[in-house]
This record gives structure tokens, C-alpha cells and sequence, in this order.
């Protein structure tokens, strides 16, 4: 893609899952990565890797340092680190603020530093990886279906906003991906994910597909597009069928 050879790419929470095969994707095509990651162990062997430049650290923080490294220049920030969190309304504060910290604000700290220099030259592109939790919700995980709602709602205000001034934003909703986040649903994502899971080298395809037609919602699970528009169309059907799967759940003990 002529839009990926040469370019800057920053990719946050690298290292490993989608962020990994998005960093090898962008690599792939010719684009200079920066791979992200907290655990810094991983952050460099998947640059190793690819022929990447690593920047471990908190995905809050990243970009000045990412910057630096791509000689001052990020054309395609890829918001993807986030937190699974799961839990009910009951859960800890500290773990809706964690989780807000990373599925929320990360991003928005993010489009704070990248945004007048994007607007200054007319382009750049921010994309960001939500989850169908984003568009629709998910069982057992108050946390995450909440701030992720709010990942696509920054994310879409962002386009609406931004790209007539030559941003371009992508919002990555997949359902089940092959990852440790899956892993760490537990039983909920047994139940509800596991079964049509795909694996984060789909999740690429699927972005990079919808970034040579500029689209804005990226659906690996293409799927995902219905249920979304019934939930819209019929919001009382909608709710009734997944507090189906809500007891389904709860009777496989949880």
C-alpha cells in the first residue's frame, strides 16, 4: 500500500496478540514500526523480530519517545494496548479506573500530542482497536464494555471532527481473537467468543482491507455489522437475548 511503504508506525501493546500482528503487517509493507509494550522483554523481541525499534513502557506515555525514535515524525498511531477487566458493578474502583486508563484515556492522550502536528501538515491516521464489547457489550465484564463504548465513542468523534482536515480514523472491532485476552475472559469468553474466534493475523487483513477504502469501522467479524444494527433497531429483542446468554452463563457456574 502506497500509504504504508515508508510511513512512521507506532503500534502500542505490541507485544504480542493483535498488537504483534499488527506491528509484523505494518513491517511487512515497508512502514518503520516502534513496538509498544509494558513488558519490556517482549516489546523487543517482537522488534527483533520484524526489524522494529522498541519502546517499552506505559501506553499513556509513549508517543514523544516513539517519536523521537522515528525521527520526529508518527504518520499511523495504532491505540491498541488495552485491559480485559473483567468484573461487575460491584468491582473494585481501582480496576474501573485501570481500565479507563488504558481503553480510554491512553488513546486520548495520545491524539493530544499527535493532533497539532497531524493538523499542522493536513494527514495522519489514528487507529483504534476497541472490540464489538464497543458496539454491542459482553457478559461478566462491566469494565471493559463500558470503556470500550467509550474507545469507539473517541474514536468516531475523532473522524466526525478531524477528517476534513486529512485525519483519518480507524475503529477495529473484532469479537474472539486467539489471545491472552481471550484467555483471560475466562468462562464468559469460553461461552460467548471462543467459538468463532479468529486469529490477530485476520485482524490485520481486516484492517489494512479497510484502510485502502478508508473506512472508518473495521468488522473482522463482519457479523458483527448485524448485530449491531439490531441492537439498534430493536433494543427491548436485543437485551432480552443476551441476558439469554447472561443465564446461560451464570448456569455453566461462571
Amino acid at each position: 500500500m502506497s500509504t504504508v511503504q515508508g510511513a512512521h508506525v507506532v503500534v502500542t501493546g505490541a507485544g504480542g496478540g493483535i498488537g504483534a500482528a499488527l506491528a509484523r503487517r505494518f513491517a511487512a509493507e515497508g512502514a518503520r514500526v516502534v513496538v509498544n509494550d509494558l513488558d519490556p522483554v517482549r516489546a523487543r523481541a517482537v522488534a527483533e523480530e520484524i526489524g522494529a525499534v522498541p519502546v517499552p513502557g506505559d501506553a499513556s506515555a509513549v508517543v514523544e519517545e516513539a517519536r523521537d525514535a522515528l525521527d520526529g515524525t508518527v504518520d499511523v498511531y495504532c491505540a491498541n494496548a488495552g485491559l480485559a477487566s473483567p468484573g461487575d458493578a460491584f468491582a473494585d474502583e481501582e480496576v474501573w479506573a485501570a481500565a479507563w486508563d488504558v481503553n480510554v484515556m491512553a488513546h486520548v492522550r495520545a491524539a493530544r500530542v499527535l493532533l497539532p502536528g497531524w493538523l499542522e501538515r493536513g494527514a495522519g491516521r489514528f487507529v483504534s482497536t476497541v472490540s464489538a464489547a464497543g458496539l454491542l457489550t459482553m457478559v461478566g465484564a462491566a469494565p471493559y464494555s463500558v470503556t470500550k463504548h467509550g474507545a469507539y465513542a473517541f474514536a468516531e468523534w475523532l473522524s466526525l471532527t478531524y477528517r476534513h482536515r486529512g485525519i483519518k480514523v480507524h475503529a477495529i472491532c473484532p469479537q474472539g481473537v486467539r489471545t491472552d485476552m481471550l484467555t483471560a475472559a475466562g468462562s464468559a469468553g469460553e461461552l460467548v467468543l471462543a467459538p468463532t474466534a479468529i486469529e490477530p493475523e485476520d485482524v490485520a487483513d481486516a484492517l489494512f482491507a479497510g484502510m485502502a477504502q478508508d473506512r472508518f469501522l473495521i468488522l473482522p467479524h463482519p457479523e458483527v455489522a448485524d448485530f449491531y444494527q439490531a441492537r439498534a433497531a430493536g433494543p427491548e429483542r436485543w437485551l432480552g437475548g443476551m441476558n439469554r446468554i447472561q443465564r446461560a452463563w451464570e448456569a455453566t457456574g461462571r
